[in-house]
């Protein structure tokens, strides 16, 4: 099951005979073709397309460019051919299983894809006249509806642009609903020890003192911990459901109940919202605000630092707090709206300055509406189902972190079976890229040692997940019988072998500059 190294490997010393070949291969440069950056294949003047000559620029004063504009030429076969070559070092999810835990990075299907590139969504400016896009928010009110219908909460902020940002408009709502009933002094947050790392975050972010919540032996929240730690100076828990072990919290009614007889608000992550949609509505579970991660749940694509969206539902007691603008369905039509008329509300403005990714509402309504109300019920049991077959098909070599009962939607490990190898997680994960798979999430939760957190989605086959159950197999079955050496090099048939991470992170070179005296710099 070995992956075929794609491209040439990328550094002298993978390659036969190191300098000589090396040598060969770039013609004395020093940098084989496909390692190079594209900066450093521009060598003369060339360019792909030919543009007319620019007129004079005699308005532009002293803004005028009086340097080169330091963008590379290349013709038109070397930027293609770069840029497919940097597609193939890199995994995709068009490529194999990417069982990456938390993550879900599930299939984005075509379908939704040609859904947002129709001219009536695709090309829309955020300056319309509100007139003119009324199709674009006729489809914006439609998801809110369905958001508001799956989580059983009566009002949606569609605004936010990913999880984290989600989590930001839900804490700004419990603190706007504080202030507005003269409870502003409340500024401390609970969250569990197993809480994604943007919780305690943006609840600092935002001016609150978090403080943890113990965990169980089980992996759940310690209600007597809880218990012992809310009081008047709380203004909200929050706890992710299913949590961050890929297990349901069991008490979450008699957390919803505990915290609201404190006074405060129950903020749920809902980056685990695949694991329970079709089955299981927040609202009925006593959840005050939640954000959805329309990439995890509704299949858009992953945000990256790109085109997110993490819309965040509220309760009746926070929907007056909720974000501006909002969406309102008249006689003349939809509206993006300030201030309902005749309404006053203490909200506390603007998430950003539009109102957030129309591309993933598209995509996630066509989700929705190709799925119906039966097969979103069939995503989160497919979801659940898979994780429970991984986890039961590798128990035996691999140690559960919580080998009690069922899981949720992903399977979770420590690194117990690991004892004595030699081989650390991080080992076992580079190993599997040699596998062609990529490694799963590592060392999270924080709170199993040696976390290796396996979520492979409702989108893959049987026979997908059994290929990945043979390839982790054997890589447990070499690393207990002393194979070493198979998992401390790797990878070793991948396009890049293992780099220095630590020092990546701590030194990063992001931007590339010319060098006087290199060869390929000075042509």
């Amino acid at each position: 099951m070995t992956m075929l190294n794609i491209g040439r490997p990328t550094r002298p010393e993978a390659v036969d005979g190191a300098a000589g070949a090396h040598d060969t291969l770039t013609g004395g440069r020093g940098l084989l073709q496909d390692e190079a950056l594209i900066f450093e294949l521009d060598g003369w003047d060339k360019t792909g397309v030919d543009l007319p000559a620019a007129p004079p620029a005699d308005d532009l004063g002293d803004l005028v460019r009086t340097a080169p504009i330091g963008l590379p030429g290349l013709s038109e076969p070397e930027a293609v051919r770069h840029y497919v070559r940097l597609s193939q070092k890199n995994h995709a999810i068009d490529l194999a299983l990417y069982p990456l835990g938390s993550c879900t990075m599930k299939h984005n299907p075509r379908l939704n894809e040609k859904m947002a590139r129709l001219p009536g969504f695709s090309d829309i400016h955020p300056l319309q006249p509100q007139s003119t896009v009324q199709g674009a928010l006729e489809l914006m009110d439609r998801l809110a509806h369905w958001l508001k219908t799956l989580t059983g909460m009566p009002a949606v902020a569609l605004t936010p642009k990913a999880g984290a940002h989600g989590e930001l408009c839900g804490l700004l709502a419990i603190r706007a609903a504080h202030e507005a009933a003269g409870q502003g002094h409340r500024k401390t947050v609970l969250a569990p020890t197993s809480a994604h790392g943007t919780n305690p975050a943006t609840a600092a972010f935002v001016g609150y003192t978090v403080v943890e919540i113990a965990q169980t032996a089980d992996g759940r929240v310690d209600l007597a911990d809880l218990e012992a730690k809310l009081g008047d100076h709380v203004a909200a828990i929050m706890v992710t459901n299913p949590n961050t072990c890929g297990l349901f919290e069991r008490d979450v009614v008699e957390i919803a109940r505990l915290t609201h007889a404190a006074g405060a608000y129950f903020y749920c992550d809902g980056a685990n919202f695949n694991a329970i949609v079709g089955r299981v509505r927040p609202g009925d579970l006593g959840v005050d605000a939640m954000h959805i991660n329309l990439h995890k749940t509704f299949s858009t694509p992953h945000g990256g630092g790109g085109p997110g969206a993490g819309p965040v539902v509220l309760s009746a007691a926070l929907a007056p707090f909720a974000p501006t603008p909002w969406i309102v369905h008249g006689e003349n039509g939809y509206a993006l709206i300030e201030q309902p008329e005749g309404e006053a509300r203490a909200a506390f403005g603007r998430m950003c300055a539009f109102h957030g990714q129309m591309g993933m509402y598209v995509r996630a309504y066509a989700y929705m509406l190709s799925h119906g109300a039966d097969g979103l019920r069939q995503v989160a049991e497919d979801a659940v189902l898979n994780a429970n077959y991984l986890k039961a098909r590798l128990s035996d070599l691999m140690s559960p972190a919580f080998p009690e009962g069922p899981c949720m939607h992903e399977a979770l490990f420590d690194d117990a079976w690991l004892e004595g190898t030699g081989v650390t997680t991080l080992d076992f994960a580079k190993a599997m890229i040699d596998e062609g798979f990529h490694p799963m999430t590592m060392y999270f939760p924080l709170v199993v040692h040696g976390a290796m957190l396996i979520e492979p989605t409702e989108t893959e086959s049987k026979q997908e997940l059994d290929r990945f159950v043979v390839a982790l197999r054997a890589l447990a079955g070499a690393a207990k019988a002393g194979e070493v050496e198979r998992f401390k090099g790797a990878p070793f048939h991948a396009p890049l072998r293992r780099l220095d991470e630590t020092l990546a992170a701590r030194k990063p070179k992001l931007r590339w500059r010319p060098v006087a005296d290199a060869p390929l710099a000075a042509e």
